[in-house]
């Protein structure tokens, strides 16, 4: 079966026990949504405050663990006046957001209102939200059942979704990002240029939630550039028949589909801009002081970096960060980060040289862990982002484990962290707990950068294919 053709038929049994699983992964999903949404419901509900907000957020939510950035941000936002987000918005000289605007990208800051309507306090906008948001992670679990089989419950009933499913808006941005992995991966009649172009509108559409699947328009473009194919074979089967057919071979006969590539890149790019647009000729400046308040933003406490952690380890417990120390983290983590990403294409590279596949999602996967060992903000659920590649990649499972326990140790033990020193409580133990978490889930990181770059790709109901099968495009 050749790149952009339908499937060959399945064994008897094999689609009957494929939708077996992915029903249960959907209903395990299901559950795991019911418990996230109770986990953060705890501190939200009466008796509330004047403006809205539950009396137990406000007391409770670092102590229980409940606390979520959408319940936070019911305040402080003009979400709770209903306001049309960026529009009417600013940032002030000293970095508070005003008038509507949110430190997010316009399609997060779209759904945020709309979560907001009808709702007159933060328990019900954490209701609102929650159900807004539920599909989203219903329909990631139902296209990693359909990419992986099983191991989609990695996804669907694991920790990270209890903790982190209502803690922001990550679950469109995941969505996006493993929907355009689905449109590549799984043959149809189209071809990979086309299939290219459309997955890059999805990532266009996971840029405008929440940036990081933008990343991974640089490897989507090597894969549609190589042409699906591992170098020294030959082109797709039907490539020359049909109009679709005849871009590919004449792509063939100069060795690379170049056109395609611009194209794939294009379709992002107009994506991005056709979503911003009316946002940022409505209110420039409110559309630009999401931008603005993240590049102000300074890696401190509440961050979760090594950025910070580092300047902690060598100075001391609380010592003063210097301006020249957030001004050096602003210079370091930009190039770390790019660095990565050039490492992580390098990569690919060579793998497509040794006659494989570009593998394009094995080199996105190395690239997010390099952003997120070296971005000066390193928040609890963007555990969400890199769960689905442990799903669609083959690596070892103890590296899950252990990366799991690092990340329950920032989700659960930062929270009480914070509770213990805002009560004068000793928090030592808590802040062993948090740095190991950090490191931990640091190094971790690392080593899943190499670990992914090389991985395979896990294939749903059959062992993942030889290193030189010029077929799967993942």
């Amino acid at each position: 079966m050749a790149t952009g053709t339908a499937p060959s038929a399945l064994p008897a049994g094999r689609v009957p026990r494929r939708s077996a699983v992915t029903a249960v992964v959907l209903l395990l999903c299901g559950a795991t949504l019911a418990l996230a949404y109770l986990n953060k419901a705890r501190c939200a509900g009466p008796p509330f405050h004047e403006d809205g907000r539950s009396v137990a957020f406000d007391i409770a939510k670092d102590a229980r663990v409940c606390y979520s950035d959408i319940q936070y941000l019911w305040l402080g936002r003009d979400i709770d006046n209903h306001v049309f987000p960026y529009i009417h918005g600013a940032i002030t000289s000293d970095g508070w957001l005003t008038g509507g605007s949110v430190e997010y990208p316009v399609l997060s800051g779209l759904l945020m209102w709309l979560g907001a309507i009808g709702a007159h306090d933060d328990a019900a906008f954490l209701a609102h939200s929650a159900l807004l948001l539920a599909p989203f992670a219903l329909l990631t679990a139902w296209l990693l059942a359909r990419l992986a089989g099983r191991w989609a419950l990695l996804w669907a009933a694991g920790p990270p979704l209890v903790l982190y499913a209502f803690h922001n808006w990550e679950l469109p941005v995941v969505c996006a990002a493993v929907a355009a992995v689905y449109v590549v991966t799984v043959p149809t009649r189209y071809s990979l240029r086309t299939r290219g172009i459309i997955a890059a509108v999805l990532l266009g559409l996971g840029f405008c939630l929440k940036i990081y699947p933008g990343i991974f328009v640089l490897p989507l473009m090597l894969l549609v550039l190589t042409r699906g194919i591992g170098r020294g074979h030959s082109a797709p089967d039907g490539a020359g028949s049909g109009e679709r057919g005849s871009d590919e071979a004449r792509a063939d006969r100069r060795g690379y589909d170049v056109r395609g590539a611009l194209l794939t890149a294009g379709a992002a790019v107009a994506t991005v801009v056709l979503v911003n647009l009316p946002f940022a000729v409505a209110g420039y400046e409110g559309w630009r002081a999401s931008f603005t308040f993240q590049q102000q933003r300074q890696a401190d406490i509440t961050t979760n970096s090594i950025w910070y952690w580092s300047h902690h380890l060598v100075f001391g417990r609380f010592a003063e960060m210097e301006q020249s120390w957030h001004e050096g983290v602003g210079l370091a983590s930009p190039l770390l980060i790019a660095a990565a990403f050039l490492a992580a294409a390098g990569i690919g590279r060579q793998r497509y040289a040794a006659g494989e596949v570009y593998p394009w999602v094995a080199v996105s996967a190395a690239m997010l862990c390099g952003f997120l060992v070296f971005h000066k903000v390193h928040s609890p659920q963007y555990t969400l982002w890199l769960i689905p590649f442990f799903v669609l990649l083959a690596v070892p499972w103890q590296v899950v484990v252990a990366y799991l326990f690092a990340d329950m140790a920032i989700g659960v033990g930062v929270f009480r962290y914070f509770y213990l020193l805002g009560s004068g409580e000793p928090s030592e133990w808590a802040e062993v707990v948090v740095e190991f978490g950090v490191w931990g889930r640091a190094s971790l990181l690392v080593w899943l950068f190499f670990l992914f770059a090389y991985a395979s790709p896990r294939v749903a109901g059959r062992r993942a294919r030889s290193r030189t099968e010029p077929v799967h495009a993942g």
